[in-house]
């Protein structure tokens, strides 16, 4: 009769922190919140945007003639295809003067028309001038075009024939890359889902035990009822917030996004399934992190003794993200089964995997020994909180507060 007992007063806390936080007015900010961070985004992309539009590459000086100066352009019109990150310099001709140091030095210094150096000599004698590393990136690109140039120009070049081509709809290549992407898009999601969810777990008892109502609820239910409650019941908030998010996200690929999902890479499970596991791993997740939140929060007393844990807290969720990332593109690694075995990451490292293994049995062996974590984490918890902030139970003390006592 002890467990439907305990069921039973969960659901009643449950319930009742339920309907209190998303019946609140403030509920609505708290599904607005992501639009915030998502319209910043927007906003100082498209400054990035203008910024690189506006922005012209460098510019080297060419002293050379009519003719060795259109080799030179098109050889740099062969490299532009590779220079999408960062695009390549240009060039500008400048007709030989007599006084070749004079023109240089005019030309590095001209404040009219700024160049990154001066290139000259011709394609048999080069000679670049400049404020730049001897092996950085200019340089290799001035080389590479110079070579070009008078590969061009050599009597002994033979024509080259174009590639043939033919396109396949996909390759093996091709398609682990696209899972590789997924996987950490779903690890991605899960992580900041969980950072921005979880953390409010630290707080929940302090209202209670400020006021003193946590002595009357642990005198009429049990410590693990009241853990399981709040648990399940800001759970249950996350999940609605959820599926507000999904399905304005939903809306969103299907308006912007031809073929909505079936446009995005797939993953080895299928996108229904895969849809399936980021929410069981999510709960999982949120139970595991905020089982161990709950537990640590509750020995706060104070909103500032919260917020002193708050940084700790935020690292070490960014520590698991960082071990379970490891396994990505390698989920038969030592990395990617330590990180499903661990009980905090193992969902992060889940949520990879269904992305890249179609195999769905240890899925259901990594949710029974999650399910097992959860319910250890939570006994833990109580006990501790029952003996540290109500003092019920035996009484232990370090032993130094042993000797001091005696």
């Amino acid at each position: 009769m002890k467990l439907p007992e305990t069921i039973r007063a969960a659901f009643v806390i449950a319930r009742r922190d339920f309907s209190a936080t998303v019946l609140s007015k403030t509920f609505l900010f708290f599904l607005l919140g992501p639009l915030f961070p998502i319209g910043l985004g927007f906003i100082f992309g498209g400054i990035g945007a203008q910024v690189e539009e506006t922005a012209a590459p460098a510019t080297v000086a060419v002293v050379s003639s009519p003719a060795d100066f259109a080799l030179l352009q098109k050889a740099r019109h062969r490299f532009e295809p590779l220079g999408t990150d960062r695009p390549l310099v240009r060039l500008q001709r400048v007709d030989p003067e007599p006084d070749a140091a004079a023109q240089r030095q005019r030309l590095l210094t001209s404040a009219d028309n700024p160049i990154l150096g001066v290139l000259e000599g011709g394609l048999f004698a080069p000679k670049f001038t400049g404020a730049v590393t001897a092996d950085g990136r200019t340089v290799q690109q001035i080389n590479l075009f110079v070579e070009e140039a008078v590969r061009m120009r050599s009597s002994l070049q033979v024509p080259s024939l174009p590639v043939e081509v033919t396109l396949t709809r996909t390759s093996s290549g091709s398609v682990a890359f696209a899972r590789n992407l997924t996987a950490r898009a779903g690890q991605t999601i899960l992580f900041v889902l969980t950072i921005l969810l979880a953390g409010m777990l630290l707080s929940q008892l302090i209202e209670e035990k400020s006021n003193k109502v946590i002595e009357v609820l642990a005198a009429a239910v049990p410590v693990d009822a009241i853990f399981l409650g709040k648990l399940f019941a800001m759970l249950a908030m996350s999940l609605v917030g959820i599926t507000v998010w999904t399905s304005a996200g939903a809306a969103a690929i299907a308006i912007y996004a031809k073929g909505g999902l079936e446009s995005l890479p797939p993953p080895a499970v299928g996108w229904p399934a895969f849809l399936f596991f980021i929410l069981l791993y999510f709960s999982m997740s949120y139970l595991l992190i905020g089982a161990t939140f709950l537990g640590i929060g509750a020995q706060a007393s104070t909103v500032r003794e919260v917020q002193t844990l708050s940084m700790p807290v935020t690292m070490s969720q960014v520590l698991l993200f960082g071990f379970a990332s490891l396994g990505v593109g390698r989920p038969d690694s030592a990395a990617a089964i330590g990180a499903a075995v661990f009980p905090l990451s193992s969902p992060f490292a889940m949520v990879a995997r269904a992305a890249e293994e179609e195999a769905l049995w240890p899925h259901v062996i990594a949710l029974v020994w999650q399910v097992l974590w959860v319910a250890l984490i939570l006994k833990l918890a109580s006990a501790i909180f029952r003996r540290s902030v109500l003092k019920s139970g035996p009484s232990r003390r370090w032993p130094w507060q042993r000797r001091q006592t005696a």
